[in-house]
């Protein structure tokens, strides 16, 4: 009896050792990360440090962690380069281009950019399609590029609506100082929120069916309140209040394409590239010719977009480069629910001297701006127009049980005598509530793999010989592009931004080298400098190149193709 019980509690515990080595998997993220994070909450630039160190230290064979400079407070601009280091040189690989928080209150696009490192690195080895892309492609992500004003964001008194800039300081309005008349949390509780006060004369009321929102009153009918802006005080004694905050400059409009003055684009600072983080970034793109394809994460309003900034750009965004835009970000929106993709100038509003025109216009790279957090995901549903506009009180009663609202509360200001302080949070309307983070993260991230994986890539696909006699031979070689893609945008053909590909021939002796036109009917360009190493311009995306060498004798040799933005890629011939 004593024999048989060992043996059932000895069955018994080995199931319960099996059980407890089994965890349940569903679809998307791993059970057991090897970096286990958060993704219902925001991180400060500590922990963003922190993880970024961590992810390299967990996958030393598919992450690398460098700073590309320094912000104004001295702060390390972190990028994260993602490939299998294992299949060649990473920046010989087709490239791709991430980054997040330009703008310090749109906090939403680090958390997005390292969710996608973290994804597809953990997912490296349990999901195929995943690790074809780090083998074929680099993937280069820089998680915040605004750091010093992310962290005033996170720490310092602000609105949902700032700091926007960086932390340098400017003199906004002219009087000498500056930053001296900035917001003034009068209450203590890290949120700008507004300040109301009864008045006779006030033109706004109390909503009947919402005490917490203030509504205009008719044309017709006396009002209760005036509305006196942004909770703050007159520091300077100029008779204004709030006039002189942090910044403001605007880091988006100090790239170096279509750049104008202050005057022409408000924001734009002393000249382009004036800014040290955007000079990081800019410099760190341009020794990385190979990125085709780029995406930065701004908020709000569940956008997709697309160049040009401004409708005097309008000729650099030629018809092909268009068509191959519209293919993404079709897919894009099909992808995002409530997202729409939209062309910046004609949907929005001008910009100049943007990062988005700066990366196709200076460098021919096909690059998105998508604007996070649709007020679709209140509801489920759409607004479009006036008429319909998101109820954020609605949600914050129902879903966040008016944790995002400071109620009104009574305040004896030195300037404005009393009055009332309350209204939405600086946490709330822009960003994500915590609930939602991963979900969008996630739809954004699939949507910026996708252009990824739409990046070029080439490939030697076939070698034929014909012996022509008399010791010559021709050797035709068909090189294709495998993505949507082409190896050179239309804007870059036009302007020569990138090299021509090269496609060369190595262990034989050339004669003659050429582009072949039309294989069917022999037609070819004869290219007579250095014929061993054929100069195309552009492998189309899904399509190919034809070349062929006229070489002396037999034996083995290699072709091999090389594009700045598609890859290396080579075929040996016995």
């Amino acid at each position: 009896m004593k024999k048989t019980t060992l043996i059932l509690f000895s069955c018994l515990s080995f199931l319960f050792i099996q059980a407890q080595d089994y965890t349940f998997q569903a679809p998307g993220a791993p059970a057991n990360p090897k970096v286990d994070i958060r993704w219902n909450k925001y991180y400060d630039y500590k922990e963003i440090t922190d993880l970024c160190k961590k992810l390299a230290a967990a996958h030393p064979n598919l992450i690398q962690l460098e700073s590309i400079g320094k912000s104004v407070e001295n702060r390390e601009i972190w990028l994260l380069t993602l490939t299998d280091f294992k299949t060649g040189n990473a920046d010989k690989k087709p490239g791709f281009y991430i980054d997040g928080n330009i703008h310090s209150n749109e906090i939403q696009g680090t958390e997005y950019a390292l969710y996608t490192l973290w994804y597809l690195a953990e997912n490296f080895d349990r999901v195929d399609f995943v690790k074809q892309l780090l083998q074929e492609k680099v993937i280069y992500v820089a998680p915040t590029i605004n750091p010093d004003a992310r962290e005033s964001y996170f720490y310092e008194a602000n609105t949902a609506h700032s700091p926007r800039s960086g932390m340098e300081a400017i003199d906004d309005d002219g009087d000498g100082l500056f930053d001296e008349d900035g917001y003034d949390d009068l209450n203590g509780d890290k949120h700008i929120t507004m300040m109301r006060r009864k008045s006779i004369n006030g033109r706004y009321k109390i909503d009947p069916e919402n005490p917490r929102r203030m509504i205009p009153a008719k044309i017709d009918e006396p009002g209760d309140y005036q509305l006196l802006g942004m909770e703050g005080l007159d520091n300077d004694g100029d008779g204004r209040v709030n006039e002189d905050r942090t910044g403001y400059y605007d880091p988006n409009r100090d790239w170096g394409w279509n750049w104008q003055p202050d005057y022409v684009q408000r924001g734009a600072y002393k000249y382009p590239f004036s800014l040290p983080e955007n000079k990081a970034v800019a410099d760190f793109v341009m020794e990385h010719q190979n990125i085709g394809g780029a995406q930065s994460y701004h908020n709000s309003g569940g956008m997709l977009l697309r160049g040009p900034g401004a409708e005097e750009d309008k000729s650099t965004y030629n018809r092909q480069d268009i068509q191959v835009y519209d293919a993404l970000g079709k897919k894009g929106a099909d992808l995002l629910p409530g997202y729409r993709y939209l062309t910046v100038y004609k949907d929005l509003y001008s910009v100049f001297g943007g990062e988005l025109d700066w990366f196709y216009g200076g460098l021919g790279i096909f690059t998105f701006t998508n604007e996070l957090w649709s007020s679709y995901y209140l509801f489920g549903k759409d607004y479009k127009n006036e008429s319909s506009r998101p109820d954020y009180y609605k949600f914050d009663k129902y879903l966040l049980f008016e944790e995002a609202f400071v109620p009104w509360e009574k305040y004896n200001h030195p300037q404005y005598g009393e009055i009332e302080i309350g209204g939405f949070k600086k946490n709330f309307t822009r960003i994500n509530p915590t609930f939602m983070i991963e979900n969008d993260a996630h739809r954004n991230m699939a949507f910026t793999i996708y252009h990824a994986y739409q990046t070029p890539q080439i490939e030697v696909q076939e070698i034929e010989v014909i012996d022509l006699g008399g010791g010559l031979n021709q050797v035709t070689a068909v090189v294709n592009n495998k993505r949507m893609i082409p190896t050179h945008s239309s804007h870059d053909i036009k302007n020569k931004i990138n090299r021509p590909d090269h496609i060369r021939i190595e262990g034989a002796k050339v004669l003659a080298g050429m582009r072949v036109t039309n294989r069917d009917l022999n037609l070819s360009v004869e290219q007579k400098h250095n014929p061993s190493v054929l100069e195309v311009n552009n492998i189309p995306g899904m399509g190919y190149v034809t070349v062929r060498w006229i070489i002396s004798g037999k034996g083995s040799f290699k072709v091999i193709a090389d594009s700045v933005k598609g890859g290396i890629s080579e075929k040996q011939y016995q």
